[in-house]
């Protein structure tokens, strides 16, 4: 059996009311993003890259070193757990992306993070 790398990439979002002001186009939201490795060796978290894309059609790219200020080393079988936040104009919007990650042995990779909605209560029947 080949040793691979493998990261499985979870996300759970919030819609925070009291500081989006729906009359300026101002949504704003949290996230909740769990990296967990799944597979036989470690890798730091070099870099990201969002594309956030509103309901106009509106795309915002970020690309920046590591989360929250960390560049994490997952190692295998465990997980990596960080919160940030996020602000759209209009009230439902999608965010998707990847990570940069260096192995273990050196060899440089994408993480895929699979396309999530930015949905307020109340705007998807």
């Amino acid at each position: 059996m080949s040793e691979e790398y493998q990261f499985q990439i979870s996300v759970k979002t919030e819609y925070i009311e009291e500081q989006s002001e729906p009359e300026n186009e101002r949504y704003v939201f949290a996230y909740t993003i769990t990296i967990e490795n799944t597979g036989d060796l470690g890798a730091k978290l070099d870099s990201r890259h969002w594309v956030i894309t509103d309901a106009n059609g509106e795309v915002t790219e970020v690309q920046g070193q590591g989360v929250i200020g960390e560049q994490p080393f997952i190692e295998p079988g465990k997980s990596y757990q960080y919160s940030s936040g996020a602000v759209i104009a209009t009230p439902i919007g999608t965010m998707e992306g990847n990570y940069h990650m260096v192995g273990q042995n050196g060899a440089e990779f994408e993480a895929p993070i699979p396309v999530f909605s930015l949905t307020a209560p109340g705007v998807l029947h």
